[in-house]
C-alpha cells in the first residue's frame, strides 16, 4: 500500500553481447521531450563462452551482475526468468558502477542491507571517501517528488536517510540528527522555476508534492534550493531526473554521485521499523552509484572542474547552488496558480477541465 513501481530500466539484447539502460524517464513521450531526465548506459557486455555461463562468472569489482539478478529474482515473476538467463550468459566484468535498488517488503538481519538507503549506507562504508576528506561537505539531493517524511526532521530525514547519505569509509557507531544546510542540502523546483519552464504549469503535474503532506512538514523550507540549470542549457527543461551527491564546500569536487528513480521519500527509500531491526520499503526502485575509485584507483574524488583538458565529470544542475528567496515556496501541484500567468499565458487550477 502507498508503494508504486517505479524502476525504469532496459534491458538490450544484440547479437554480440548486451546492454542494461537505467533512467529516470517514463515510457511516455512527455517526459522525454521538454524535461530534464538521466539515463546511464553501461558498457557492451559480450557473451560468455558456454562453458563459463554461470551467475558468478562474468562478475564486476562492483558485483553489478549479482546485485541485477537478485533485484530481478525479488520481483519472483517467472516472465522474467529469460532475462535472468540472458544476464547469466554475459560477462559484467566492466561494469564500473554500483546497483542500488529497493523491493517493497519488510528486510531484515543480513537482507536489510542489500536494498534502499542502507544498501547506499553499506557501499560507502566500504568504498566511501575518508572522514577527514568529507567532514565539512553537504550531501545534495535533488529530485521531483516528495513524500510525507515525518512531522520532525530529526525522525527520518536528518536521521537514518542523511546517516546512510553521509556514510564515510569505515564508519561505525552513532550519529548526530542535530543537521541543517550545512549537512544537507535539497534541490527541488520553487513554483516560479515551473511557471517559467518550457512547458509552464503543465511541468508541474510531474513534480507530485501535495499541500497535505507540505503542510505536514514546514521545516524541509530551510533546506530547498532552486532548480537551476543554465550551465548544461536546461534551466528551463523541469527536473525529472533524480540525482544524490556530496560535494565540496567549493564547488569544485564531489566524493560519489548517483542517479535514480528513487524520490525523497520512505517509500522508495525504506524506513526502519521496530527499532531498526527491519527495512520497510514500499516502492521499486533502481539506480546506479559511481565512486571515484572504480574509474581510477588513484582517485578519491570526481573534479567538477577544467583540468588535463576535459572535466572528469558534470552535474546536471547549476552550483553553487541557488537558494530559495524569502518569497520562494516549493511547486505544490495541487493548489490553484492564478495569480501569474505561465510562460503560455495559462494559469494552474487543479481538477478543472
Amino acid at each position: 500500500m502507498y508503494g508504486t513501481h517505479h524502476s525504469k530500466m532496459m534491458f538490450l539484447l544484440y547479437a554480440d553481447g548486451m546492454r542494461v539502460v537505467i533512467h529516470t524517464a517514463n515510457i511516455v513521450e512527455s517526459d522525454w521531450h521538454q524535461k530534464t531526465q538521466g539515463v546511464w548506459i553501461s558498457p557492451l557486455f559480450p557473451k560468455l563462452p558456454s562453458s563459463e555461463q554461470t551467475a558468478t562468472n562474468g562478475e564486476s569489482p562492483s558485483f553489478f551482475k549479482r546485485d541485477l539478478l537478485a533485484y530481478l529474482t525479488a520481483y519472483r515473476s517467472p516472465s522474467l526468468q529469460p532475462w535472468k538467463d540472458h544476464i547469466t550468459q554475459h560477462d559484467f566484468s566492466s561494469a564500473k558502477v554500483f546497483l542500488i535498488s529497493s523491493v517493497p517488503g519488510r528486510h531484515a538481519r543480513e537482507l536489510k542491507n542489500k536494498w534502499g538507503h542502507l544498501k547506499v549506507r553499506k557501499i560507502l562504508r566500504q568504498y566511501g571517501p575518508d572522514k577527514e576528506q568529507v567532514q565539512t561537505w553537504p550531501v545534495i539531493g535533488q529530485f521531483s517528488s516528495i513524500g510525507s517524511l515525518g512531522g520532525d526532521k530529526t525522525k527520518w530525514l536528518c536521521a537514518e536517510f542523511l546517516q546512510s547519505m553521509s556514510t564515510v569509509k569505515g564508519q561505525s557507531g552513532s550519529f548526530t540528527s542535530n543537521a541543517d544546510t550545512r549537512h544537507m542540502k535539497l534541490i527541488f523546483p520553487c513554483s516560479d522555476n515551473v511557471r517559467t519552464s518550457l512547458e509552464g504549469y503543465p511541468a508541474g503535474a510531474s513534480l507530485p508534492y501535495s499541500i497535505q503532506t507540505a503542510k505536514k512538514q514546514p521545516y524541509l523550507h530551510q533546506f530547498f534550493f532552486q532548480w537551476k540549470a543554465s550551465q548544461v542549457g536546461r534551466n528551463r527543461a523541469c527536473p525529472h531526473i533524480k540525482t544524490y551527491t556530496r560535494l565540496s564546500p567549493d564547488d569544485q569536487e564531489i566524493a560519489w554521485f548517483m542517479v535514480t528513480s528513487a524520490n525523497l521519500s520512505k517509500a522508495a527509500w525504506g524506513a526502519y521499523e521496530k527499532n531498526a531491526s527491519q527495512l520497510m520499503i514500499r516502492s521499486y526502485e533502481i539506480g546506479v552509484m559511481m565512486i571515484p575509485s572504480f574509474f581510477d584507483k588513484s582517485r578519491k574524488t570526481f573534479s567538477l572542474t577544467e583540468g588535463r583538458g576535459q572535466k572528469e565529470f558534470s552535474l546536471p544542475w547549476d552550483v553553487p547552488l541557488t537558494p530559495y528567496s524569502k518569497t520562494d515556496r516549493p511547486w505544490i501541484w495541487d493548489i490553484p496558480y492564478t495569480d501569474k500567468p505561465d510562460s503560455h499565458g495559462n494559469a494552474w487550477v487543479p481538477g478543472r477541465r
